[in-house]
């Protein structure tokens, strides 16, 4: 790009937003100059280049890459970066997206490397340990709701890939190549996109290129502070990086501290970029996974495990990053860390009867990457994508989606084949003081059967400080359309058992091909009680996104699961009585003897009136 070319106007107006002195034009000697008393110091730090409008996405910043990480060996490998800080307050507008979309839509998949998806094999022989469903009770109780950032948001962008992290009073949300700010009301407030096509893009002044992918957020709650990943890859440079950025305070709008940090790894000859990340967090730091494919050569390098030091980060300082690598794993999940974890947990599926768990031990002093396996009911990998009217959804493979850790229990979410089907399943694990002593369990789990014909996938899990649990999911049959689900279950139910499906959304359109990497779902800080979900859906558009959050209870005969028991839970259950009782959606079979009779009638009538909890 020559400087005639470079627009100027916005460059100026990203100084001024960092509150830096322009110096010089792009080059070694460039600095950024803080002008006093307005953020960290942040000198050294090359300004970006920045695309022109409407140029196609795949090229990084101009900057000269640092050497390859190399992990060929066992030693881990550290890193340092420092800081770029931004105040989200002074980005004009507030909401940059949806004015340039032409309608054209761009496959994240053909701007990445060529690479394979590395999928779990499952093998061996089918296992006898105890496996749930679905009952007909239902378990969950809808609270706000409302659409999220669609395919216009995101640039033309496609799949989503939808993440949220739910603050006091904020929601902050990503997809490709986009990052809002809710109101719990819904109210958009702020939409930027991640990438250097914004005014400027939310990691632009930290030198972020036209690709970022695969972003994630989460809110932690116990810095009370929101982070937000994206991976960049440029085969044409040969460069990848892990941006990460943290909010200054728990609301979204103002300081951000952002950091670009590389993610080229080598071992041996071949070196690697990272793809699906996982992320999460404990009291000491901010984790970050992915798988290694081939940069410039093909290959596989397993599985990178980044861990920031969460103290420097909440801080704007220059932040101390450790890399390690097992070769051997796929996929690997970050968990959520609620209590006093003895080590950050990690899931990940290993086999067709087990799943590999990791932990780090010292992962700030002298970290060391260990490993062990807990078996599982048998699975068998997924094998095609799940129908409805569009055509066929591609739901990716039987890799973990989610996890998180409180109190010693640990739950994982990832979709299976069983009957003919993809079904979502969920487990839950007890960590017995792993690994500083005891052995990892498995304590239950269950399949998610919508019905016949049903498809279920995409599976996200999470528990309260009560101990229910909650689920989201997408479903779908070869004469439905895609919609986005949720389930849940109180202590007190049968092992392995949720409740009926709840659709949150039910999307007006059919769609074919690629449908996400990953739904999302997170627990209120304000009563670490109530769950927010975040699914996908059609629309005339192309893909939208849905946000809901919601209750799980146990109060009988609210068949509506709007947290009364009333004159719409009679009608219908009215409406069924005398039928056989569906699989799919709770028609009144409290029972649960397979019909909707004077049993369940009675089990209505004696709630009547019940506010549920």
């Amino acid at each position: 790009m020559s400087r005639e070319d470079f627009p100027l106007r916005r460059y100026a107006r990203l100084a001024t937003l960092l509150g830096v002195s322009l110096v010089c034009w792009g080059g070694a000697g460039c600095a950024r100059r803080p002008e006093p008393g307005t953020q960290p110091e942040t000198a050294g730090v090359v300004p970006p280049m920045m695309a022109p409008p409407g140029a196609v996405a795949g090229r990084s910043a101009a900057v000269a890459a640092p050497p390859a990480i190399d992990l060929s060996g066992d030693r881990p490998a550290r890193g340092t970066v420092q800081p770029v800080v931004i105040d989200t307050r002074t980005f004009e507008p507030q909401i940059q997206v949806g004015r340039d979309w032409d309608g054209r839509v761009h496959e994240v998949e053909d701007f990445l490397p060529r690479h394979l998806r590395h999928a779990v094999a499952p093998a061996g022989v089918v296992n006898r340990l105890p496996l749930g469903g679905v009952s007909p009770r239902a378990r969950t109780a809808p609270g706000a709701m409302f659409p999220g950032l669609g395919v216009g948001d995101s640039g033309g962008w496609m799949p989503p890939d939808c993440s949220l992290a739910v603050g006091p009073e904020h929601i902050v949300t990503t997809v490709n190549m986009t990052i809002g700010f809710y109101a719990k009301d819904g109210t958009l407030q702020t939409a930027i996109p991640l990438n250097d096509r914004g005014d400027p893009g939310f990691f632009e002044p930290a030198g972020a290129g036209g690709f970022t992918f695969d972003p994630k957020c989460l809110y932690d709650h116990d810095a009370q502070r929101f982070v937000v990943i994206a991976p960049e890859v440029y085969s044409d440079e040969q460069t990848a990086w892990i941006d990460i950025a943290v909010s200054d305070d728990a609301d979204p709008h103002g300081i951000w501290y952002l950091y670009r940090t590389y993610c080229v790894v080598s071992v041996g000859e071949t070196t690697f970029w990272l793809d699906y990340p996982g992320l999460g967090y404990d009291h000491d730091a901010i984790y970050v996974t992915g798988n290694l494919f081939g940069l410039n050569a093909s290959g596989w390098g397993g599985v990178l495990f980044r861990i920031f030091d969460k103290a420097a980060l909440l801080a704007g300082e220059p932040v101390v990053y450790t890399d390690l690598r097992d070769g051997g794993a796929v996929s690997v999940q970050v968990a959520h860390h609620f209590g006093d974890n003895p080590a950050p947990y990690f899931v990940s599926a290993n086999n067709g009867w087990s799943l590999k768990i990791h932990a780090i031990t010292n992962p700030l002093t002298n970290p060391t990457l260990v490993s062990t396996g807990v078996v599982v009911p048998y699975f068998a990998p997924l094998s095609a994508g799940a129908p409805n009217v569009g055509g066929t959804l591609s739901t990716v493979d039987s890799r973990i989606f989610n996890a998180h850790w409180r109190n010693g229990e640990l739950y994982a979410a990832h979709t299976i084949r069983a009957g003919g089907k993809n079904m979502a399943r969920w487990y839950h694990l007890r960590t017995n003081g792993w690994p500083d002593a005891g052995a990892v369990e498995y304590v239950e789990g269950g399949n998610i059967n919508g019905g016949t014909g049903v498809h279920t996938f995409f599976p996200a899990v999470f528990s309260n400080k009560f101990g229910s649990v909650a689920l989201v999911m997408g479903s779908s049959t070869a004469e439905t359309t895609p919609e986005v689900d949720t389930t849940g279950r109180v202590p007190g139910d049968p092992a392995g058992e949720l409740g009926a499906l709840h659709a949150e959304k039910i999307g007006p359109n059919g769609a074919n091909g690629r449908w996400g990497d990953y739904f999302d779902i997170t627990v209120d800080p304000t009563n670490d009680a109530t769950f927010w979900i975040m699914g996908e859906y059609q629309n005339g558009s192309g893909w939208a996104t849905w946000i809901s959050s919601l209750s799980v209870t146990d109060c009988e005969g609210d068949l509506n699961a709007d947290g009364v028991v009333d004159l719409n839970d009679l009608s219908i259950l009215l409406t069924h009585y005398g039928q056989t009782a569906g699989a799919l959606y709770d028609d009144g079979d409290f029972s649960g003897d397979g019909k909707v009779d004077l049993t369940d009638l009675s089990v209505l009538l004696q709630n009547y009136g019940t506010s549920c909890p």
